[in-house]
């Protein structure tokens, strides 16, 4: 779709929904305006006072009316509440079968790791009609990565993984940019998406891909896996150990000690790895030591996504 006044081109599948209740907003915005400012208008001229002509009796009430400047507004704020929720929960949850992009934001640049092992700055390449999830996390401040022609945008937050989505619709190449203010360097952090035809992505990951010289990262998180003695406690088949089995752990439900429930999600994974009795699983001691400071960053990024695929 082309480009409008207010709006970069729609490259994305949420992008049409979000203009529509942006234009939505904006319109009728504009014809309230113009309603009520042209009845204002009207009603200075019509109703001043003028010489030699009797004030008549006025009545400050009229029920009718007053019940419909109150529906009508109310109604109108609850389309725009659920449509938005709608849009937000569309937003916020990925499909089963996205591929995982890992992104860090840092003063000043992007540091983007590719699902098949590359890591590039400021620079990511997908495929076109292939839903991809971000996963964002910043090494220092708050940053705040957004595409305006995808229309997402989520904050980049120091100790912890916040997520988003997209599926880019048309090939081409789309600018990134950081949308919360960190520092002298804040406008040079840009970026590009580079959408590829799906043959076209296949042949640039081949070539570009490091799997021969370098682990990806559920195959680096495998050797942390044993490297760090997680297998002690952690089982990959399902059998009882002390701590709770990787099988079909992410996405799950758990029950924890204090009686809440928590969905195992790439945040809940990090910061139990850093800080295990935070939120302690029912039914299990909390034995498992802290890995804050042992283990960096990337290690962390690397178990993830290990984690992930034992289904």
């Amino acid at each position: 779709m082309m480009a409008t006044v207010q709006m970069p081109p729609q490259a994305s599948t949420i992008a049409p929904e979000v203009d529509a209740l942006y234009y939505f907003i904006f319109w009728g915005s504009v014809f309230f305006f113009v309603l009520i400012a042209g009845l204002a208008t009207f009603f200075l001229f019509r109703y001043r006072r003028r010489e030699g002509r009797k004030r008549r009796p006025r009545s400050y009430h009229n029920t009718p009316l007053e019940v419909a400047w109150t529906l009508i507004p109310f109604a109108l704020t609850m389309v725009v509440f659920i449509w938005g929720f709608k849009g937000y929960l569309d937003l916020s949850i990925a499909p089963a079968f996205s591929m995982d992009y890992h992104v860090t934001g840092k003063k000043w640049l992007w540091e983007i790791k590719h699902p098949n092992g590359l890591t590039a700055i400021n620079e990511m390449t997908v495929p076109v009609g292939k839903p991809v999830k971000i996963i964002l996390k910043s090494d220092d401040l708050i940053h705040s990565f957004f595409v305006p022609a995808f229309r997402i945008k989520q904050d980049a937050i120091p100790n912890r993984y916040t997520t988003m989505w997209f599926e880019a619709t048309m090939p081409g190449e789309y600018d990134i940019f950081c949308t919360e203010f960190c520092g002298s360097g804040h406008s040079r952090m840009l970026g590009k998406v580079r959408v590829l035809p799906q043959e076209e992505w296949e042949r640039w990951k081949g070539e570009t891909g490091v799997r021969d010289t370098t682990l990806t990262l559920p195959e680096w998180g495998a050797e942390l896996y044993t490297k760090n003695a997680c297998n002690t406690c952690h089982s990959l088949d399902g059998s009882t150990l002390p701590g709770p089995t990787f099988k079909g752990l992410f996405g799950r439900q758990e029950q924890l000690a204090d009686g809440s429930t928590v969905t195992v999600d790439e945040e809940y994974i990090r910061q139990s790895i850093l800080d295990p009795n935070a939120d302690l699983v029912s039914g299990f001691q909390p034995v498992m030591p802290p890995y804050a400071g042992t283990l960096t960053p990337d290690d962390i990024d690397a178990l993830v996504e290990f984690i992930k695929e034992q289904r």
